[in-house]
């Protein structure tokens, strides 16, 4: 502890493993750089899995809560990055899940076709937009979500972190605890899921 604070939390040298265990030992300033740290992909990860910004910052925050209360349980703790994510991942695709279900309650609650707010969430014709239209609109980003959402946990952080993030392959490989050929497989085979998936918008 006396290290940490010699150098300062803020310290670049400063690793998450010795955050975390001075967090552990009392110390919530050590958590707070951890937040600083990782909230931006933290919140980048969950939008690129819900599609809304200000959903997405709740998700992150609510990963960041529950990474808090279960920091004890995090056996290696110079993972906590890639745990993080496995949370926000995990935070992100219950959220998906509890939007359809409320969804779907609400398209019951609706009355016949003659319901204003049907018309509002009819989807726009597609042939009267040109390709890069469709491919902008809700229901193909919705679709991406969807399909995301589908995915083996890993194939889908390997996509996010290294096609969207633009992340190092090496460095996700330390984030998920995987080499850096499985991050090249599971990004091969996200993608050709998404291709096959998404043809029709293609």
């Amino acid at each position: 502890m006396s290290e940490l604070q010699d150098v300062g939390y803020n310290a670049p040298s400063t690793s998450d493993g010795d955050l975390v265990r001075a967090t552990i030992q009392g110390d919530r300033r050590a958590f707070d750089v951890l937040v600083r740290r990782h909230q931006r992909l933290a919140s980048q990860v969950a939008f690129r899995l819900v599609g809304n910004s200000d959903d997405a910052d709740e998700i992150a925050q609510e990963a960041f809560c529950r990474a808090f209360t279960k920091l004890k349980s995090l056996t290696q703790p110079q993972r906590f990055g890639g745990w993080l994510l496995r949370i926000v991942s995990n935070q992100a695709l219950n959220f998906r899940r509890g939007r359809a279900l409320r969804q779907t309650f609400r398209l019951a609650d609706m009355g016949g076709s003659e319901d204003p707010e049907r018309a509002e969430v009819s989807l726009p014709d597609k042939r009267a937009q040109g390709p890069d239209e469709v491919l902008a609109g809700r229901e193909m980003a919705d679709r991406i979500g969807e399909v995301l959402a589908g995915l083996p946990e890993k194939q889908r952080l390997s996509l996010v972190l290294f096609s969207m993030e633009k992340l190092p392959q090496k460095e996700i490989a330390e984030m998920l605890e995987i080499s850096v050929e499985a991050v090249k497989w599971h990004v091969f085979a996200a993608r050709k899921k998404l291709k096959q998936e998404l043809k029709e918008y293609l």
